[in-house]
């Protein structure tokens, strides 16, 4: 992610993943069992119908590229191509995506934050308006502070159409600026800071994920419940960092929540990805 030409400019701080949340009371009041954790779309599609009620919704994230785009990565999909060199919007593989999280919508087992005067799928979790959410890794510090009441549990999110699971990639980096008269020292603290042992520190600290594999089963030993999320770091796709795109999603992502309140189509809005996409690589 922080490379350019294959030259890398910054070392990766840490690294964060989506994974599906459950209301573990939710899950055994609906009569769901560890045999109901849902390994595909049409698992989680029938597990969210079993855990809405009148109250609770079965499945709530943000109306969001950042939650959305998980569901596009595991049915073969996402907004661009690995090198990010080609707009990949307008594709079969997002569009499948983008029906199934309309049919959810649809039945009503499955909701945008947006549309629930709510801030996020913690939140929603949080608060027993959804029994289900796909987050990342750093809910824990949220539930633990916020909603020390609510029981759950974290598990992958199941597998799309292309036979693979899907998840995405959020990470931040140190870096050593050009112009600095301390570079040695620079370096010196970045290698500090990014050597395993400290890595480790850092996730148990904050809830954050090693970016060193070396320092993973170690960070594991001490946190077994994120292996989820550190499964996840496997297949998932990291955030675009094209110029320009930041505008180009945040329309998507208006898109999303216009689909959701019925008023755009899924083809509608990967057309209109693609052709915002292609304006701001070609800028």
């Amino acid at each position: 992610m922080f490379t350019y030409d294959d030259q890398l400019y910054c070392a990766p701080k840490d690294v964060s993943t989506l994974a599906l949340v459950i209301n573990t009371d939710s899950w055994e009041a609906s009569g769901l069992t560890d045999a109901d954790i849902p390994e595909t779309w049409d698992d989680l599609s029938a597990v969210a119908a079993k855990l809405t009620t009148d109250t609770q919704v079965g499945l709530a994230t943000g109306g969001t590229r950042d939650r959305v785009g998980a569901l596009m990565v595991a049915a073969g999909g996402y907004f661009v191509n690995e090198d990010q060199t080609e707009v990949t919007a307008d594709t079969p593989e997002n569009l499948a995506a983008l029906q199934f999280i309309k049919s959810m919508l649809d039945a009503g087992t499955y909701k945008f934050t947006d549309n629930m005067d709510l801030g996020w799928g913690g939140e929603a979790l949080g608060t027993g308006a959804a029994a289900m959410t796909i987050e990342g890794n750093w809910i824990r510090g949220a539930m633990t502070n916020d909603y020390p009441d609510i029981n759950y549990r974290v598990v992958e999110l199941p597998k799309g159409p292309s036979g693979h699971r899907g998840s995405m990639a959020f990470t931040v980096c140190w870096g050593v600026a050009a112009a600095s008269d301390h570079q040695d020292a620079a370096l010196d603290f970045v290698n500090a800071m990014t050597s395993a042992d400290q890595q480790v520190a850092f996730g148990n600290a904050f809830g954050v994920m090693p970016s060193r594999p070396s320092a993973a089963d170690a960070f594991l030993a001490d946190n077994p419940d994120f292996e989820p999320f550190l499964n996840a770091a496997q297949y998932a796709r990291g955030q675009v960092t094209l110029p320009a795109f930041t505008d180009v999603l945040t329309e998507f992502d208006h898109e999303l929540v216009a689909m959701s309140q019925g008023d755009m189509a899924p083809e509608d809005i990967l057309k209109d990805l693609q052709q915002n996409g292609e304006d701001a690589l070609n800028g």
